[in-house]
């Protein structure tokens, strides 16, 4: 495999804030204090609190029956359009699957320092633990560990991570990645149909597309209200789909200018509109900034699987969605280039999306 398609960045190497939090009793370190995000903790006051994101039913989308199928797939539409984010329940993914996959991501981030060692990043990396887009050494640091890996196609796994995990966790992960790429395939399929979009361009971008695994542990801390757990930013990927590992809730949604926190139900997947897919739809569904906040008395865990375009190829508006009056919004490019823009900066909100319009886009 070219060595360009496999390098798309680098982070440099952070402690692990997990091992910083045990040692921890007040004092924050000064590179975690966030000054410059809004307060994180929720104004319920603002009754806000009665946004919920919506839920979509996916036994609902494949129904016999068309009346409830089209309604529901009304319901996609809008949930990408309006939100960029939903709440799927009857996913088909088997729930004694996703328990063993929660159960291995809670052992893997306690194994013992000198283990995780193994699995942290180089300098030269972004995949292993440790944080993602940080740039420099003045840079703010969020307050959680990170283990994230590429998982497939299967040749670009790293040899020293995906096959190195400790066993059975490291089959139970070979089964969920197939599983949510084919779940992930199944709903972009699905978006295409009110889109009035080419299936064939759907296809043709992410049929043996890159998946990326990421792990994500947030370690209490006794000032929450001065870090941050997540930057808030929109994805890169198309699609996310998010599974909360423990009843620890903490992700919060950007909606009219408030931050709405996501209660997720009991066997459901969070899943949210990624930068490429408001490239694909050319703007219709939406890229929405979200954020993770931390708390004083117990740790978070999450599990979030990116998807995206094959490595090999471009990636702009669906051909079938360009018309001459909607003309395209966002330029062509290659998508290992679009990759590595993205790797080469902090993140910030939707920053990198706008390098991404064209003309008329602005």
């Amino acid at each position: 495999m070219d060595a360009n398609l496999t390098k798309l960045g680098s982070s440099l190497p952070v402690p692990s804030v997990q091992e910083l939090a045990k040692e921890l009793t007040t004092e924050v370190p000064p590179r975690y204090v966030r000054t410059d995000q809004d307060h994180p903790l929720m104004h319920e006051d603002h009754g806000t609190s009665f946004l919920q994101v919506p839920v979509i039913d996916l036994n609902k989308l494949s129904s016999s029956s068309d009346d409830l199928m089209e309604s529901e797939l009304e319901k996609l539409h809008m949930a990408c359009r309006d939100w960029g984010f939903f709440q799927l329940i009857n996913h088909g993914v088997s729930c004694s699957l996703v328990e063993e996959v929660k159960l291995g991501i809670q052992e893997f981030f306690n194994l013992p320092m000198e283990e995780k060692r193994k699995f942290w990043q180089g300098g030269e990396e972004l995949e292993g633990f440790g944080q993602s887009f940080v740039v420099s050494e003045e840079q703010k640091l969020d307050w959680s560990d990170i283990f994230f890996m590429v998982s497939l196609p299967r040749h670009l796994r790293k040899p020293h991570l995906f096959p190195m995990l400790p066993s059975p966790f490291r089959d139970v992960l070979d089964e969920y990645s197939s599983e949510l790429r084919d779940l992930t395939m199944k709903i972009l399929l699905l978006m295409a149909k009110p889109l009035k979009m080419d299936t064939k361009d759907m296809i043709e971008l992410f049929d043996g597309g890159r998946q990326a695994l990421r792990m994500n542990y947030y370690p209490p801390c006794s000032r929450p209200e001065l870090v941050i757990g997540l930057t808030p930013h929109s994805d890169a990927s198309a699609l996310t789909i998010l599974l909360q590992v423990n009843e620890m809730e903490g992700l919060q949604v950007r909606k009219e200018g408030e931050w709405v926190p996501v209660k997720p139900l009991p066997n459901a997947f969070v899943v949210n509109v990624g930068d490429i897919l408001e490239i694909v739809t050319n703007g219709t569904y939406r890229s929405i900034e979200h954020r993770a906040t931390v708390n004083s008395t117990k740790e978070r865990l999450s599990f979030a699987t990116f998807y995206g375009p094959k490595l090999e190829g471009e990636m702009g508006p669906a051909p079938s969605l360009i018309t001459p009056d909607k003309p395209a919004l966002f330029r062509r490019i290659g998508v290992v280039d679009y990759f590595k823009g993205h790797f080469s900066r902090e993140l910030q909100g939707k920053s990198y999306l706008e390098v991404m319009r064209t003309i008329q886009g602005q």
